[in-house]
């Protein structure tokens, strides 16, 4: 049942699908060059090509790495059952990022062999270390601790930050502004090779986790009754681990640390709708991917002509946010 005040899912979803067109136009309209309806067919002119080869992967980009944060965090709030997790409070995204840079500063020879696979697979692999490390010590035998596995999850991002500190200080100063630049988070670099990449995680993470939504509300009761109404939690937790890894990692890989999109997105979700993750995680992947093409077209505008990277946006969104949260959960609100 839906809680007293909340919108039904349908309204929310209207609402979004409604949205989206005004979205997807001011994103494709943003920048130094205007381009006009008549360009679109005109294609030796710089205005085509701008859209084609630019905008257009870059606005696929955003919605698809907006829909995999909030779709993953939706899933690992619910896993945990604390609307404050989050895959970087817990670690996914600093393990991820971790892995990435060691392969950007360290694996010439992997890449050159691998190809563009290699970056994406690499921070796949740090985020779900990351994340079955968080898992194994944050679960007792009373179900998941969530105080242990947020000090897990910090304990996570210091080492990680240490090493990735480590990592830039042997680099040379190519590479270096290379990862520099990719830590702040951003796609504007990016072109059709990455959203194919992404396209191709983003569909069965996306398919894998809306298929968990009456799995997740069992687990919502706690571990031991969802096992008594026939949940396999062991399995269900290798599953969301899993999804969640490869989908963060997948973001991590294409466009940096990208924080706070998980936390804030979910959060609103449930605000207006309530906890029932079969709407909620379907919700938060379009709210996820028009808040984080929001932010992008914010951070091609608040500094023109220059752009101010995305993760930077979504920190001083999410970080109020968060702060936020914590107030009115100790006030008990």
């Amino acid at each position: 049942m839906m809680p007293a005040g909340a919108l039904h899912p349908r309204t929310l979803l209207i609402v979004l699908l409604a949205a989206t067109p005004l979205v997807i136009w001011l994103a494709l309209q943003t920048g130094e060059l205007t381009v006009s309806p008549a360009d679109l067919w005109t294609p030796d002119s710089l205005a085509h090509q701008v859209f084609v080869e630019l905008r257009l992967p870059r606005l696929c980009l955003t919605l698809l790495a907006g829909a995999l944060l909030g779709v993953t965090g939706a899933a690992v709030q619910a896993m945990f059952r604390n609307p404050l997790a989050d895959p970087s409070l817990i670690g996914v995204s600093a393990g991820a990022g971790f892995a990435a840079v060691a392969m950007l500063v360290l694996g010439d020879a992997v890449v050159s062999q691998m190809g563009a696979v290699a970056l994406p697979l690499s921070a796949f692999v740090g985020g779900l270390l990351a994340t079955g490390l968080v898992f194994r010590i944050g679960r007792g035998v009373d179900g998941v601790s969530v105080t242990t596995m947020l000090l897990v999850g910090i304990a996570i991002n210091a080492i990680a930050a240490s090493g990735i500190s480590a990592l830039k200080y042997f680099s040379d100063a190519f590479t270096l502004r290379q990862v520099v630049f990719w830590l702040m988070g951003g796609l504007q670099h990016q072109g059709w090779q990455a959203v194919w990449t992404l396209l191709l995680i983003a569909l069965p993470v996306l398919v894998g986790l809306f298929s968990q939504g009456r799995i997740l509300n069992l687990l919502l009761l706690g571990e031991r009754q969802a096992a008594l109404l026939g949940v396999s939690v062991v399995r269900c937790h290798r599953i969301l681990i899993l999804l969640s890894a490869l989908g963060v990692g997948a973001v991590v890989a294409v466009g940096g640390m990208i924080g706070f999109v998980g936390l804030v997105v979910p959060h609103l979700v449930r605000l207006l709708i309530g906890p029932d993750n079969r709407f909620l995680l379907p919700l938060a992947a379009l709210l996820g991917a028009l808040f984080l093409t929001l932010a992008d077209i914010v951070a091609r505008v608040i500094i023109s002509p220059a752009e101010m990277p995305l993760g930077v946006v979504t920190a001083l969104v999410g970080g109020p946010f968060f702060l936020m949260m914590i107030v009115y959960r100790r006030r008990g609100v």
